[in-house]
């Protein structure tokens, strides 16, 4: 099975991200290669980057030994990469043809929750493979009973609904497909979407439930939903906006992947081509 990627900061965050992780390996049967960047930044001298290294190293390796264990297939190894964050874990991923990154992110409030520029939406944007991003303090003990796919009436909406189904089968989970409806004149093609999504569930011999709801804000809707039905999961995709207000507060997935409590799977429509045609 292809390895699983995790980032990691060494900070508590990330440490529930490898958590998470290992429970989806077990599930996946599957290695995690845990990656930390070494960031040669001009103020270090040769002397302070090699200490730094070594520390990373005694680390990662404490965490492979503890952590071993709890991996009941596969194996835990470690890297380290030179360079920013983001390119690293994508070139890793490119590399190892790894089938998922999982990153913890530390949230935000306030105006932050809205800044783009932020290390969990870069690697979004850049992992070749889907990213799933889990808050610090998520309860990854909880069991995922619910997942919630967001449908909108546009070409690359309905691809997140195989990765959704692939995690359902897995973890045996409900999958919620919201309906999310902006022009009323648009309904009977959100219903087309939502009824090929059911076809396709149906299938799979996924469990599922819909709703449709109107919505002016993509994220709000999507956030109160999940906390209605207390939503374990939400998969998105990274379509990128063009409405002007969206360019300051970013896109969606960016605004989903900073607010959201609960683990946010990220899926680049590239990673599901022409899946409409199998929905």
């Amino acid at each position: 099975m292809k390895p699983i990627i995790v980032g990691t900061d060494f900070s508590a965050g990330s440490y529930m991200a490898l958590e998470l992780a290992i429970d989806v390996a077990n599930r996946f049967q599957s290695d995690i290669i845990l990656i930390w960047a070494r960031r040669e930044k001009l103020l270090f001298n040769d002397e302070q980057l090699s200490i730094m290294t070594n520390l990373a190293e005694d680390k990662l390796q404490a965490l492979c030994d503890k952590f071993q264990p709890a991996m009941q297939f596969g194996k835990l190894r470690w890297q380290i990469t030179n360079g920013k964050v983001a390119p690293a874990l994508s070139t890793t991923a490119t590399r190892e043809l790894a089938s998922m990154i999982i990153i913890g992110t530390n949230g935000a409030s306030g105006f932050e929750k809205y800044w783009i520029g932020s290390q969990a939406v870069r690697i979004v944007q850049d992992s070749p493979c889907p990213v799933l991003t889990v808050r610090q303090g998520y309860d990854f003990h909880k069991k995922l009973e619910r997942i919630v796919v967001p449908l909108r009436v546009n070409a690359n909406s309905r691809q997140k609904v195989p990765p959704a189904a692939s995690m359902a089968k897995i973890f045996d989970s409900e999958v919620y497909i919201l309906g999310l409806l902006d022009m009323k004149e648009d309904e009977q093609v959100l219903r087309t979407y939502m009824q090929q999504s059911i076809d396709y569930l149906e299938k799979e011999g996924v469990n599922y439930q819909t709703v449709m709801r109107p919505y002016s804000n993509y994220c709000d809707t999507v956030m109160d939903f999940a906390d209605e039905i207390k939503a374990d999961l939400v998969v998105i995709n990274t379509e990128q906006d063009r409405i002007i207000s969206q360019i300051f507060l970013g896109t969606n997935a960016q605004q989903i992947v900073h607010r959201s409590q609960i683990p946010v799977l990220c899926i680049h429509p590239a990673d599901y081509i022409n899946v409409s045609a199998r929905i």
